[in-house]
């Protein structure tokens, strides 16, 4: 199975335990694309609804949301179902027919790198804005933490899932010269901007492998694998008191549409 399939088999454990995006990330979306609520956006891979959920909020569903797992889409279409303006289509973005739709402004969380080839991805998203529009795509990025816990916990991968280990993950910096440069490349898109959000999130022992079981390279490893693996990473933060406290990262690469391409 790849990995973006994974999320389809575990939709409302997704939806209860991935972390929202920050507030401040849609309004600085918003001001960027110098939004209106009567303008068209489309997300590409919106999961759950946890973006969509920002725009709506905001008063701005004039959405149409294209996710490529069944459960995701319905789960997302049942969130939304008093909100006539905001279309779920369940296809791959890459097959999707848009019928010579343009939007104002184009958004992914945490989904985007899933689109094959990248290139072709961001091509398409280019000829799906009118001239006046915007690509705001985000990701939450995993930071590693090397305090006493983290440090056991890592012990555990390393015993049960080495290539798990994150003390190899790039770094937040290479993350984002290496996203920042597709971004760009093609001079498809211009006026690049980045930002950063960080805060920590505090999870109950049982809560933070409910969060684990959402991840796609952790639904990937076999099963008793997995189990043997969660079982030690919970007695590691049962010993430390029973909770954990996990940094969090988000960062949102803004751009505009090169009309002259």
């Amino acid at each position: 199975m790849e990995r973006k399939h994974t999320f389809n088999e575990v939709a409302k454990e997704y939806d209860q335990y991935r972390p929202s995006y920050p507030n401040q990330l849609f309004k600085e979306i918003v001001e960027y694309a110098d939004l209106k609520t009567t303008d068209d956006i489309l997300e590409i891979g919106c999961g759950t609804g946890k973006a969509t959920s920002g725009f709506v909020n905001l008063g701005y569903s004039q959405i149409t949301a294209v996710e490529a797992g069944e459960n995701l889409a319905n789960l997302t279409r049942n969130k939304f179902r008093d909100k006539s303006s905001v279309t779920v289509v369940n296809s791959p973005f890459e097959d999707w027919h848009h019928q010579g739709l343009r939007f104002k402004l184009a958004i992914s969380g945490t989904a985007f790198h899933f689109i094959q080839p990248q290139e072709a991805g961001y091509r398409k998203v280019h000829d799906l804005l009118n001239d006046q529009g915007s690509a705001a795509f985000f990701w939450t990025v995993h930071i590693p933490s090397f305090n006493e816990i983290f440090n056991e916990i890592r012990d555990i991968y390393r015993k049960y899932a080495p290539e798990l280990d994150d003390s190899r993950n790039p770094s937040l910096e290479q993350i984002i010269e290496e996203r920042s440069h597709l971004t760009l490349q093609g001079d498809l898109f211009n006026e690049l901007e980045v930002k950063q959000y960080q805060w920590e999130d505090t999870y109950a022992a049982s809560d933070y492998i409910s969060l684990l079981n959402t991840n796609s390279r952790h639904r990937l490893i076999p099963e008793n694998v997995r189990h043997d693996l969660f079982r030690g990473i919970k007695e590691v933060i049962d010993e430390h008191g029973g909770t954990i406290v996990k940094p969090q990262a988000v960062v949102l690469f803004l751009a505009r549409k090169n009309k002259l391409v």
